[in-house]
């Protein structure tokens, strides 16, 4: 089994990015550009197969394409954008999803639902129920991954943007969680693991097969994530972080035979 890990160019308008938890800092454009392409090495390396989109270079968060779609083994889904500056946005990467899954279904306003608030763990997608992502997003999503066997599990955000913001898994199953940011109850029955303190945005970890990779702005949590037997992989997205992105932002990883 291969990945495809989609990615998308920075726009140059990054400036003008969607904030809403953290204080606006200039993003140095050059310095984004190079992260970005050691981040896609940093996919390569893992063994995806890394592609690179310019379909959506006029708004502002392009770059975090992992928002526009959820992809399931049976089933792409576009997302319907929480966010009125980035509705636009998903039917920029339709055609590349394409060549992946031949069902590609759409979520359409009022329901609103972010791939950055969708964590799937096996047969399991937790949906974090954000100021992005709305309970007719939820539904609609249930409706879509029910007939194929997924139980959508919602899971209560507060403080942070997304659920990738404050947990995904490592690759054995357990939940990297930073808890300032919701309720471990609604994880009940899966492992949980903290984040290291002082390290609150850490929780945020992309997999290709079994390599975690991460952020290089997390020393502790990356090496506590090594000490449970895991590779790990880290790059620099500091100019990400300044538009609250992350590492899973970055691409849609797309299971692909």
């Amino acid at each position: 089994m291969r990945t495809v890990a989609v990615t998308h160019t920075p726009s140059p308008r990054m400036n003008d990015a969607v904030r809403t938890f953290i204080d606006v800092h200039e993003i140095d454009l050059d310095l984004a550009a190079n992260q970005h392409e050691e981040y896609r090495r940093m996919l390569e390396r893992a063994g995806a197969e890394v592609v690179v989109l310019e379909t959506n270079l006029e708004y502002a968060d392009a770059v975090f394409v992992e928002d526009t779609a959820v992809v399931l083994d049976e089933v792409a889904i576009l997302t319907s954008m929480g966010a009125p500056s980035r509705r636009d946005e998903p039917k920029g990467i339709e055609a590349e999803l394409r060549r992946y899954r031949q069902e590609i279904v759409r979520i359409e306003a009022p329901a609103t639902l972010e791939g950055g608030d969708v964590l799937r763990v096996g047969r399991t997608l937790f949906v974090g129920a954000t100021a992005r992502t709305n309970a007719a997003g939820v539904d609609a999503l249930r409706r879509i991954s029910r007939p194929y066997g997924y139980d959508v599990r919602v899971v209560a955000v507060d403080g942070c943007l997304h659920l990738k913001t404050a947990c995904t898994a490592l690759p054995d199953g357990t939940l990297l969680v930073s808890p300032r940011w919701l309720d471990a109850r609604d994880l009940a029955g899966f492992e949980i693991l903290h984040v290291a303190e002082g390290e609150p945005d850490a929780a945020n970890v992309a997999l290709v097969g079994d390599r975690v990779l991460m952020a290089a702005a997390h020393p502790k949590t990356i090496a506590l994530v090594k000490s449970r037997g895991f590779e790990v992989d880290a790059v620099d997205l500091s100019e990400f972080a300044k538009a609250e992105g992350c590492v899973t932002c970055l691409s849609i990883l797309v299971p692909s035979a």
